[in-house]
């Protein structure tokens, strides 16, 4: 099905799938994303307090081994008003973020794929998330 606005290209790529005169990959198409960057021990922390939570939904969550970060998806226009202190928003600028389920880059992985996830997670329930585990990771490291 194709939806309204969406831009369609012809490839040969085999992940994709056919619609009379488009071919479309579900997992790969253009989002309006943003993306959220934390430290890696802070966003372990947050995804498994949003898998935890009551209905809490997270979106893909990407690794980037080389920063020793973890990205959150979140809507478009979350980075506008984004101030957790230790993370950062970064915005597409209106040019959406190609989402596949493969690793982005070397060095890199999905902890949580495109496809597998919802399509983005709630800034709302992440910047709680966050704070709950920035509040946790304090605690464990005053105990030692």
């Amino acid at each position: 099905m194709v939806e309204a606005g969406m831009e369609t290209s012809q490839s040969n790529d085999p992940r994709t799938t056919e619609t009379p005169g488009t071919v479309l990959s579900p997992t790969a198409r253009d989002e309006a994303c943003d993306l959220v960057t934390v430290p890696v021990r802070q966003g372990l922390e947050a995804v498994d307090i949003l898998r935890r939570g009551a209905g809490e939904t997270v979106g893909p969550v990407l690794h980037d081994g080389g920063c020793d970060t973890l990205g959150f998806v979140v809507p478009a226009g979350t980075a506008a008003c984004w101030d957790v202190p230790g993370s950062t928003c970064t915005e597409t600028n209106g040019r959406g973020l190609r989402l596949h389920p493969e690793a982005p880059a070397e060095d890199s992985g999905w902890l949580l794929p495109p496809g597998e996830a919802d399509p983005a997670t709630d800034p709302v329930v992440l910047r709680r998330a966050l704070g709950e585990a920035a509040r946790l990771i304090e605690a464990a490291d005053n105990c030692r």
